[in-house]
């Protein structure tokens, strides 16, 4: 007997449910956040460009629901692909609604693993990923570079680490900025910031047409890392080049194009996304 379960079903029973108590976190999440067909576009033409041939074996590291990995092995049939998550509850949602509509042919070129990054054991891949900004979960520094040097043994003799990451002076702001996407709003809440530690809690909230809304659908306290922190520890690390690509800016909009190059020096922009190509 479930208490709980039989509670919730029947305060339900006598009353449609709202919008946010039907929906699904994680496919909000996925249409609101992610961009997986850009993504790995962007992952691969770049791998292709810095060591000038075909990337084919890439991991994908706080895999969530192994959105990118399947897009990664869908995008050509040499294409291998293993994602790497902690959590059970996430990698078994993927597996129910991601790798379920891949054809058998693909989904035998994908394997999700329940494992710690920190000590996952696999063979070498062209690509590691750490997208999402999910690897500022590790606070301190020693952790971070731990991290770093079991990606640096995880890549094969050419591989490339890509990484993602945030800033401008906006990151350090408790705010809030909303995204409408039609059936729902996407929240996106910057909770705290403490400067002493570097520490900063951000939730993500969706909100809905009949007024209800998902409050903290997803919950992070980062540790909210510079660029310069980052290039440091990858090259502590073993990484023997670090590459910062920035998004260029569209001159009618004054927003990003989409456009990303690498880049020696950045502007001070209020808010940026940045990506991080650390090679062998």
């Amino acid at each position: 007997m479930n208490p709980t379960r039989e509670t919730t079903q029947s305060s339900h029973s006598s009353r449609s449910l709202t919008l946010a108590e039907r929906a699904d976190r994680y496919a909000l999440y996925q249409r609101s956040v992610q961009d997986v067909a850009w993504e790995m576009h962007f992952v691969e033409q770049t791998f292709r460009a810095l060591r000038k041939r075909a990337p084919q074996q890439l991991r994908e590291d706080f895999c969530g629901t192994a959105l990118a990995a399947c897009e990664w092995v869908k995008r050509n049939r040499r294409h291998q692909a293993i994602g790497v998550d902690i959590d059970p509850a996430v990698l078994a949602w993927g597996r129910q609604h991601n790798v379920s509509r891949l054809a058998p042919r693909i989904a035998r070129r994908l394997r999700l693993l329940q494992a710690d990054v920190l000590t996952v054991q696999v063979p070498t891949v062209d690509i590691i990923l750490a997208f999402n900004f999910s690897y500022w979960i590790f606070k301190e520094r020693a952790l971070l570079r731990e991290y770093f040097r079991q990606v640096r043994q995880g890549l094969s003799a050419d591989g490339i680490f890509m990484l993602d990451a945030y800033g401008g002076y906006d990151a350090f702001r408790e705010m809030r900025e909303r995204e409408d996407f039609g059936r729902f709003t996407y929240v996106w809440e910057q909770a705290a910031y403490e400067p002493v530690s570097g520490q900063t809690t951000c939730h993500i909230h969706f909100s809905f047409p009949d007024g209800s809304r998902l409050r903290q659908a997803f919950s992070y306290h980062w540790r909210l890392w510079t660029l310069p922190e980052l290039r440091e520890l990858l090259a502590e690390a073993g990484f023997e080049k670090i590459t910062v690509y920035f998004e260029g800016t569209d001159a009618k909009t004054g927003e990003g194009n989409g456009v990303f190059q690498p880049t020696a020096r950045g502007k001070a922009d209020p808010a940026w996304i940045a990506y991080i190509m650390a090679q062998t």
